[in-house]
């Protein structure tokens, strides 16, 4: 079952439920999914990679959005983000714990015999591929400077 069709049949049942904030939310995936295809130029399905990278990047907008909200003190606004950054991550594969990113992380390093802050870029691209919908960036990131940094 493609990702606009889990979409849709979850659309479906928001509306029976009345439950706005997660329709709100699937709207948002429909309409970058619909958004990526056409600006492809072609009416195939997106690669399963592009779609985790569409649901990626939607959570990410809903957390910096509550992170600001929660900034300038507008907390009324904080939670409906949350909120729908949890119903978008229904619909990724699930996450690794950063201990199971360091895990992989360590053996990328030992593998490619990367020592120093110089090969951070290689690093990153290498883990970045690997752990491509299994961990965000920021994490990833973070755990490669710990890494390298000693």
């Amino acid at each position: 079952m493609s990702l606009q069709s889990k979409v849709m049949d979850a659309m479906k049942n928001a509306m029976k439920a009345k439950e706005t904030l997660a329709l709100e939310a699937l709207r948002a995936i429909k309409s970058e999914l619909l958004l990526a295809q056409t600006q492809s130029g072609t009416k195939e399905e997106l690669t399963e990679e592009e779609e985790i990278k569409i649901l990626q990047k939607l959570v990410k907008q809903r957390k910096d959005s509550a992170n600001i909200y929660q900034e300038q003190g507008r907390l009324d606004l904080v939670q409906p983000e949350l909120d729908q950054a949890k119903v978008i991550e229904t619909f990724l594969p699930e996450q690794l714990t950063e201990e199971e990113v360091k895990t992989i992380i360590e053996k990328i390093v030992a593998e490619g015999g990367f020592s120093g802050m110089a090969a951070m870029g290689q690093v990153m691209g290498v883990a970045s591929k690997e752990l491509a919908g299994k961990a965000d960036g920021k994490t990833i990131s973070s755990i490669v400077k710990a890494i390298l940094s000693n």
